[in-house]
């Protein structure tokens, strides 16, 4: 009865409220498992009464530090505020002429995003601006899965709030030099995942911007930037069932020409126990299948030389409205030894093997990535199908997180240790030349000495090519944060953080040195970020997404400005070639090159 009560658009709150309950009953009326302590050996368990004349209340209480009405509060705040204008003089912003910049922080879906903001913009009169200075409105899109990153972005609001105000007189005729200065009215906003979590602070406690936009409202910036005005904040952060940006076209203009980013999904359904990004993306969406092929082909006629499909859980992808007859998908399946915690997979549709055979056909030139993907969904099927197509590159995701079985089931993230070897094992069996790359946290909820070493272990083991690691940092509205003590102290964090990217670094370090006397195929993306005139350097990326360098002999007439240039080889190659290379070199993360031969396609 409650579920038909709620609406589409309370469905994340809805979520969270329902996945809070089960918490409670489970930890307050049943077994309780008490987080160990950091350097136990196992967790103990007590038992409660089954009446202990705790209420709802008094969780809600508990779970969050805030009362009751508090909490409901929140829940009931508006997710749309638009400011009425008083008077004829007071009419909205005409964007017309309007200038905008948008800096972009956090992962490649913000990129995908910015590009789509951008695309409304300029489809609503406003033009980009060639610098800061010139810029009538200034957008962040954020980026709120850790806290470091939401640092880095409270501190360029501060900046971008002094560098509206005058510049201090030092002394008669000398001014402070600053590193912005903006418009004193310009409007600043913010965009992505903080604008959803951190609404009301971002608007009324620190007042550091005129307008916030979550992600799924940036089809309303227009009418939120014209009603918008400095110290009448205007807010939409409404998240939905079914946006997907599938009808705008992403105005591409910060790349380099030749890879491009195609949003295919948003949204994840996994609650991972650790993650902010359901309550901050909402609940997984798919586009249609035929619109994403055709993005593809257009960007090839464009002259794109690589696509990557990009996804908060790319590789979950679900169009429910295509019906596909082929022999890669057979419904929903998970990869051998892993669990769909989310229950409502089940059904007709294309999934992310039809979609990836797809395009695999259609990108006849280009090179084809993905991610960010869940482990869980690399059944053998796609696994097979990326070994068999050529210009699927061999190059995987499959973020780890731990590597111990207890903080996984922790974690909620519904595999074990042994499960994550098999999957990297059979990956390696079809594609021995894979390069894998994880995502590891460090000092999560209750971890022992004896959790972290298996994360240690599987580190040793696998020898990934690329990881991201971090210590782990709570985030509101998640599970972890209301029903798991982050009780592992933060030097102790730091300390396991240090030990995982040393072990970390020594994996990439062998994987990297037996390239060495092998033969790959590179993309040539341009000079290097380390080339001078002196000294010309191009640079490139491999199959398996490893960085190429190669210096072309002065002979070769070789310059920055065109990107072309021969190798020792003697094969000259430019911007966009896909050339056969033989690795001469390795460092730590870059092989030393010389081309071959040009294998244009």
């Amino acid at each position: 009865m409650l579920r038909r009560m709620i609406r589409p658009t309370q469905s994340i709150a809805y979520l969270m409220t329902r996945t809070a309950l089960r918490t409670h009953n489970k930890s307050f009326f049943s077994t309780v498992t008490e987080p160990a302590e950091p350097n136990a050996s196992a967790t103990t368990k007590r038992k409660l009464p089954v009446d202990d004349e705790r209420t709802l209340k008094h969780f809600m209480q508990n779970t969050s530090n805030k009362t009751a009405s508090e909490n409901i509060r929140e829940r009931r705040a508006p997710k749309i505020i638009l400011p009425a204008f008083d008077d004829s003089e007071d009419a909205p912003l005409d964007l017309s002429g309007k200038k905008f910049s948008v800096e972009t922080y956090g992962c490649q879906m913000n990129v995908s995003d910015s590009e789509i903001v951008a695309s409304i913009l300029t489809e609503a009169g406003m033009t980009a601006a060639s610098n800061l200075e010139a810029a009538d409105v200034v957008l962040l899109n954020t980026c709120a899965i850790r806290e470091n990153a939401e640092a880095k972005v409270w501190d360029r609001l501060r900046q971008l709030k002094a560098a509206k105000q005058p510049a201090k007189v030092l002394r008669p005729g000398v001014e402070s030099r600053r590193k912005t200065v903006l418009q004193p009215t310009a409007m600043v906003g913010l965009l992505g995942c903080m604008a959803e979590r951190l609404k009301e602070k971002l608007l009324e406690t620190d007042q550091l911007v005129d307008f916030v936009v979550g992600p799924d409202a940036y089809r309303d910036l227009p009418r939120v930037l014209s009603a918008a005005r400095p110290g009448r904040a205007a807010m939409n952060v409404q998240l939905s069932l079914e946006e997907t940006y599938a009808d705008i076209a992403p105005l591409r203009t910060d790349g380099n020409g030749l890879s491009a980013f195609v949003s295919i999904m948003r949204g994840c359904n996994n609650m991972c126990s650790f993650c902010v990004v359901p309550f901050t993306r909402g609940r997984e969406r798919s586009r249609a299948l035929s619109s994403i092929v055709e993005e593809v082909k257009r960007l090839e006629g464009e002259g794109y030389r690589e696509v990557t499909l990009l996804g908060q859980n790319v590789n979950s992808y679900w169009d429910k409205s295509t019906t596909v007859h082929g022999v890669h998908s057979d419904g929903y399946t998970v990869a051998k030894g892993f669990e769909n915690t989310y229950k409502l997979r089940e059904g007709e549709g294309a999934r992310f093997v039809d979609l990836l055979d797809q395009v695999s056909r259609v990108a006849n030139n280009m090179r084809v990535r993905f991610t960010s993907p869940h482990p869980k969904d690399f059944p053998l099927p796609l696994l097979q199908l990326i070994a068999e197509r050529q210009n699927l590159a061999k190059s995987l995701h499959m973020p780890l997180q731990s590597g111990s079985s207890a903080v996984l089931q922790r974690m909620r993230r519904g595999y074990t240790k042994e499960a994550f070897l098999e999957l990297v094992t059979e990956a390696r069996r079809l594609m021995p030349a894979l390069a894998i790359s994880t995502d590891v946290i460090a000092g999560f909820c209750g971890e022992t000495e004896a959790e972290h070493e298996e994360t240690l272990d599987v580190m040793r083991r696998v020898k990934f090519e690329q990881a991201f690691m971090f210590a782990y940092s709570e985030r509101s509205h998640t599970h972890a944060s209301h029903a798991i003590p982050d009780n592992v102290p933060d030097h102790v964090k730091q300390r396991r953080l240090k030990e995982i990217i040393a072990l970390f670094r020594e994996g990439q370090r062998e994987r990297t040195e037996a390239e060495v006397g092998s033969e790959q195929e590179v993309l040539v993306e341009g000079w290097s970020k380390r080339s001078t005139p002196k000294v010309p350097q191009l640079f490139g990326r491999t199959d398996s997404n490893k960085p190429c360098v190669w210096t072309p002999p002065s002979s070769a007439g070789g310059s920055q400005g065109t990107g072309v240039g021969a190798g020792e080889g003697g094969v000259e190659c430019k911007k966009g070639d896909y050339v056969r290379v033989r690795v001469d070199k390795a460092f730590v993360a870059t092989l030393q090159v010389t081309p071959l031969e040009v294998l244009n396609k």
